[in-house]
């Protein structure tokens, strides 16, 4: 791990003395709550850092290897004074990429390694939501499996060696059009104009509503199931909601350390949506159990999570103690950007494209003779790979193949456009 907590980074502790920093080559958080999205992009990207629990403060500091002090920093200050922040090379592109998971980062590769300019905006860290994932085993090629950070780092350094303009920290707010060529606006401001554009922004987690959770978010309830925060568990007691494979990834994981995981599935059936091989592995560990037929109605809590309440179709309701809950429950299009930008989108914020765009064309603006192209949204130039889509399949072999794809098709585009 990249993290050296003093105390346990899911566990409230006493208040340590903050070093002053400078020379340890280590970032040092402190804070409680508020202090985990901070641990979190610091974890996902990699960087090296110490974390000192202090439950009770409602502020984060992180002090950084030179001395900076940061007080409650965003996500971008805090990657401007690590240095990960970087300025575009090229005012336009061949190819402009807005997210780097799986989806985006296979793009990269291919189209850095086949000669496009090619520039990848991401928020929060490479890898996306596969990246939190402890341990990938039905990837083709890792026998063994492979844990989601290390194949979003495989992959980072193979788009970088092969001259790929990868920009961290980097939000992307609309999109439109200049001089033929389509425009991203970013949210600090600044404008990247692309030949093409491929959206693999992917899904944040669907929120929970139920009383109590926002109280406690981030003070023992999560949404994902962050690797960092396994540790923290060791002993205790931990709920993870979901039904799908990312959701029996965490179960995994966190088993090896907590006292006890309880998964919750909603439906009866969890083969439905959960890999055979990881239901297997569920049922075969002495401490998980798997509850079907039931729904989180409240959780309850001081400055940490206490217990929480669930609705058990057979039992009625039934509040347990619990240290931690992990919400695993599915995702929403990072489509937000594209809603002012006449792009087509179904009921639940997907990204249309191809032969799935509604018809007539010209009623969504398409202004070409032609057919969009497979992936190609009804904005000439636009493609669209992984989670995001409209239709997709949510693995990670299917949404690397996309982004391949998707490199043949700005290639077609370019030619004749």
């Amino acid at each position: 791990m990249n993290a050296t907590p003093l105390t346990s980074p899911a566990t409230p502790g006493a208040a340590q003395g903050l070093p002053a920093g400078g020379g340890t080559g280590r970032v040092v958080v402190t804070g409680g709550r508020h202090a985990y999205p901070l641990r979190d992009f610091l974890t996902r990207n990699d960087v090296n850092f110490v974390y000192l629990d202090e439950s009770d403060s409602q502020d984060a500091i992180c002090v950084l290897p030179d001395g900076t002090r940061l007080t409650n920093p965003s996500i971008v200050e805090l990657a401007r004074g690590l240095g990960l922040l970087r300025a575009p090379r090229l005012d336009t592109y061949d190819l402009v990429i807005v997210g780097a998971g799986p989806a985006g980062l296979a793009a990269a590769v291919y189209a850095a390694s086949e000669g496009l300019s090619t520039a990848v905006l991401e928020s929060e860290a490479f890898g996306g939501q596969a990246g939190t994932s402890s341990r990938i085993e039905n990837y083709l090629g890792f026998p063994d499996g492979i844990s989601g950070a290390e194949l979003a780092g495989r992959a980072r350094s193979q788009a970088e060696r092969l001259g790929a303009d990868l920009l961290l920290a980097r939000e992307v707010v609309s999109g439109g059009e200049r001089d033929g060529r389509l425009l991203l606006n970013l949210a600090d401001g600044a404008q990247l104009a692309g030949r093409t554009v491929l959206s693999a922004s992917g899904v944040d987690w669907r929120r929970l509503d139920a009383p109590g959770i926002d109280g406690l978010l981030h003070a023992g309830v999560y949404y994902g199931a962050a690797s960092s925060e396994a540790p923290g568990t060791r002993g205790r007691d931990v709920f993870v909601v979901g039904a799908g494979n990312s959701a029996g990834q965490a179960a995994v994981n966190f088993a090896e350390f907590a006292r006890s995981v309880t998964l919750l599935v909603r439906g009866q059936d969890p083969a439905a949506r959960m890999s055979a091989y990881l239901l297997n592995r569920l049922k075969a560990t002495d401490n998980v159990t798997i509850l079907t037929g039931v729904s989180i109605t409240s959780v309850a809590g001081d400055n940490w999570l206490r217990e929480i309440t669930y609705q058990d179709r057979e039992r009625g309701a039934v509040t347990v103690e619990a240290h931690a809950l992990f919400l695993c429950i599915g995702g929403e299009p990072r489509t937000q950007w594209a809603v002012d930008d006449r792009l087509a989108l179904d009921p639940a914020g997907y990204l249309f494209t191809g032969d799935d765009l509604p018809r007539p064309l010209v009623d969504l603006g398409w202004p070409l003779g032609r057919d969009p192209y497979p992936l190609e949204t009804n904005r000439p130039g636009l493609f669209v790979a992984g989670d995001v889509r409209h239709g997709s399949t949510k693995r990670v072999a299917t949404a690397v193949g996309e982004g391949a794809m998707a490199v043949q098709l700005v290639h077609r585009y370019l030619a004749r456009e």
